[in-house]
């Protein structure tokens, strides 16, 4: 009995961790010639997709990001990706 009721709460515990972990709505990732895209929802705006880039530039080191190309795409849940080159000002 001690055991099931042990599993329960551990499980219990695990499911409300998971649920209290926001997903990023952004898809950020960095490219074999050093830049970083981000991937842009419809709602995102020009300067929330360069604070994305620029919360990865600070994982590499660097301070800042400064956009460098932008694209729309196909894709209807990211219809715009933004390039950025990270940098030390």
């Amino acid at each position: 009995m001690k055991i099931i009721s042990l599993a329960l709460v551990l499980g219990a515990s695990m499911a409300m961790v998971a649920c209290g972990t926001p997903q990023s709505e952004f898809g950020v990732y960095r490219q074999s010639d050093g830049t970083v895209g981000v991937h842009a929802p419809k709602s995102a705006k020009d300067t929330e997709a360069q604070a994305a880039a620029a919360e990865e530039c600070k994982k590499l080191g660097k301070r800042g990001a400064t956009i460098v190309e932008t694209r729309k795409t196909v894709n209807d849940r990211f219809p715009m990706t933004y390039i950025f080159v990270c940098n030390n000002y």
